[in-house]
């Protein structure tokens, strides 16, 4: 999956806070994801977060 930083993701479950949009900061084996709801920072195994991708939204266009 094609994932680069300062992507959006959208995910299929949405975060405490209600958001289900989150902002790409790192990639590699994991992926450092911030909240676009709330600002909570965390880190993620890749094969968790692209099981729960549901959308990645670009900077001009949508993939």
């Amino acid at each position: 999956m094609d994932v680069q930083v300062g992507d959006v993701l959208r995910m299929k479950k949405a975060h405490p806070c209600g958001s289900q949009e989150w902002k790409v900061l790192r990639v590699g084996m994991d992926f450092k994801l911030v909240c676009a709801g709330c600002g909570r920072q965390v880190m993620l195994p890749r094969s968790k977060v692209e099981k729960n991708i549901k959308k990645i939204l670009r900077e001009g266009a949508e993939v």
